[in-house]
């Protein structure tokens, strides 16, 4: 979704002397760059507005998942407080938690490095097709 910059002048380019060809290039450029910069800005702010509302989502599952999760725990400390003491009991169950915590812990680091930074894609690409067809237009 490039956008194209019109002519500047209704002159054919033949009619027009170097010194003003350079200026409308220019001014071209600079307009065309820009343009891609918002064009940037607008993808970024979109993707972090949707980035958003998902965290938002996944921190109430959180929340709930923490909740219930909460009250398994206490359920497996009162079945296992049936067979054994309860502080006995209580430390089981803490040490499996602190186990399955680190485990996740690693996991989650270790996707995190893999992860990709966040670049405007479009843009970039579109940047590259300008880019392209400068050069070619200065082959010309």
């Amino acid at each position: 979704m490039a956008t194209r910059v019109q002519p500047v002048h209704r002159v054919s380019p033949g009619e027009r002397s170097t010194p003003q060809l350079v200026a409308d290039l220019s001014e071209q450029l600079t307009h065309l760059v820009r343009t891609e910069m918002r064009l940037a800005q607008r993808e970024m702010r979109e993707r972090g507005k949707e980035a958003g509302k998902g965290a938002a989502a996944l921190g109430a599952a959180g929340v709930f998942a923490l909740l219930g999760g909460a009250t398994l725990v206490a359920t497996a400390v009162l079945l296992l407080s049936l067979v054994l003491d309860a502080w006995l009991a209580a430390l089981i169950v803490s040490v499996a938690l602190l186990l399955v915590s680190g485990v996740a812990a690693l996991v989650g680091r270790s996707r995190l490095r893999r992860a990709a930074p966040a670049v405007p894609e479009r843009t970039m690409g579109e940047v590259r097709e300008d880019i392209e067809l400068v050069k070619e237009a200065g082959r010309r």
